[in-house]
């Protein structure tokens, strides 16, 4: 019998620094073990980057890690708890199946949370099984790699392992665990959970842990609690922008899934956008368009309010003031969303200098788009290689006006044509994971246990920039379809 791999040799080298916050504010537990847990996809770039020993991962002892059957040496596995408003009512949450095994210190000094989801039930787990299936965690998988491909903050997988349980939804399904790799996990919702659950001491010892942890430069600045939440503001409005730009919907953007590191989290019914309509809405259980592509900028700030509200105590002894602190540093995400908007739509129609009339000029794209129910990132794709006549509009009196409009401003620019191209080839992704992509890769693995269809999407749409020929076919619309395509939070 072979002795265990040491958290040494796994490269494992952890650190607990959430674990000295107040108690309430997490509960400590090991998972629940599970049957039969075997390796479906580990990330291997995402390992060597954190200091991991691919070999090790590979192996037993590190499938049961993955498992949440062996608790590596130094990890000390907590529940957190926080609040959040879902769909705009405010509830007590918490991990109800994650468990946060530790932080991951990387060989350049950062420091990551390494997270299990699907690791059993907590105190928090509100009548849930703390179980997770495999589709739902596959998803995450492939959409996170797609979103850091693309150069979106986010949180990222480490690893999926199925069980050798079954879990039980609607209906019978391979259960699965995901080691999920996030900056923190630390959430509006966790500070909403402290405002109402702890005592200002509690509120300002989060406040000052997320300051040292997210934002040092600022701990020791004047009003620094105002500053923290004039960061937080920033990170959003940037965040949100990337999304827009690319089509992407969150599809559940409620409290707890709203990171103060400003990096995306939680992929459970998200999908990205094909035909443009900022209506577009693909979760199934967003019934009233909450969290629709066009909502997603003021819903961000309408979360950003719930964020202010928790720091009133922080801000300032008395409210009024606090109160119009948190008025004025809100007021900057409308200007910095549009800026970042604006800034993202000249790159991608290779613009690089401004003018008053290039707001107008996008915009005049989109509303054309909707109209003809044109396809967002092929419609970009198609002006970046030149090629208008793939565009469903080109041949329209419309579009033969704005294409006039838009070579001539690239004219009236310093820069060549080769650099707009260019620009407009780092800011506009040949690919995405399409949903009918990401359908055909969830079936094949779940189904039929054929995990090379996944393998290929993940590798095409982790370099979504390089418009290299084996793309091509990714770019493929889906097949028309009486139905319209709905994701599920897997919940």
């Amino acid at each position: 019998m072979t002795e265990p791999v040491t958290a040494a040799e796994a490269g494992w080298h952890f650190d607990n620094s959430y674990a000295c916050l107040p108690e309430l504010m997490f509960t400590r537990l090991k998972p629940t073990p599970v049957r039969s847990p075997k390796l479906i996809v580990l990330n291997h770039a995402l390992a060597s980057s954190l200091g991991l020993n691919i070999q090790a991962l590979q192996g037993q002892d590190g499938v049961d890690v993955f498992a949440g059957n062996r608790i590596p040496e130094g990890a000390s596995p907590l529940a957190q708890a926080y609040a959040g408003h879902q769909f705009g009512h405010f509830t007590m949450l918490g991990d109800g199946r994650a468990l946060l095994l530790g932080e991951q210190i990387t060989p350049g000094g950062r420091r990551v949370d390494i997270q299990l989801k699907g690791s059993g039930i907590t105190p928090y787990s509100r009548r849930g099984d703390g179980r997770a299936a495999l589709g739902p965690m596959l998803r995450e998988y492939i959409i996170s790699e797609a979103m850091h491909g693309l150069g979106i903050p986010t949180t990222r997988s480490l690893a999926v392992v199925t069980t050798g349980e079954t879990i039980i939804r609607e209906t019978g399904l391979p259960g699965a665990v995901l080691t999920r790799v996030a900056s923190s996990h630390l959430r509006v919702g966790t500070f909403q959970y402290a405002a109402n659950w702890g005592s200002v001491e509690d509120l300002q010892a989060l406040a000052d842990y997320t300051l040292q942890r997210h934002f040092p430069e600022a701990d020791t600045q004047d009003h620094r609690y105002l500053v923290l939440l004039q960061e937080v503001i920033k990170r959003q409005a940037k965040l949100i922008t990337q999304w827009q730009l690319v089509g992407f919907i969150h599809g559940v953007m409620n409290t707890d899934n709203m990171a103060l590191s400003g990096e995306t989290i939680d992929y459970g019914p998200c999908a990205f956008m094909d035909a443009y309509d900022p209506a577009t809405v693909f979760s199934s259980i967003d019934v009233q368009g909450r969290y629709a592509y066009g909502n997603q900028p003021s819903i961000a700030a309408w979360n950003l309010v719930r964020f202010a509200e928790s720091l009133l105590p922080l801000l300032h002894p008395d409210e009024d003031q606090a109160v119009k602190m948190a008025e004025e540093a809100l007021a900057d995400f409308v200007k910095q969303f549009q800026a970042h908007w604006l800034s993202g739509m000249r790159a991608k129609l290779g613009i690089f200098n401004e003018e008053p009339q290039d707001e107008a000029l996008a915009d005049d794209l989109l509303q054309m788009m909707q109209k003809h129910h044109a396809d967002f990132t092929n419609t970009f794709r198609a002006l970046t290689l030149e090629k208008p006549e793939e565009t469903v509009f080109f041949g329209t009196t419309g579009f033969a006006e704005w294409h006039e409009r838009w070579l001539a401003r690239l004219g009236r620019q310093q820069e060549p044509k080769a650099s707009s191209l260019q620009l407009m080839r780092s800011s506009n992704p040949a690919v995405i994971p399409r949903n009918h992509r990401v359908e055909e890769a969830l079936e094949a693995a779940v189904n039929q246990e054929d995990y090379s269809v996944m393998e290929r999407l993940v590798d095409i749409v982790s370099n979504p920039y390089a418009y290299s020929p084996e793309q091509e076919e990714y770019a493929g619309l889906p097949p028309e379809s009486a139905c319209r395509y709905r994701t599920y939070c897997g919940t």
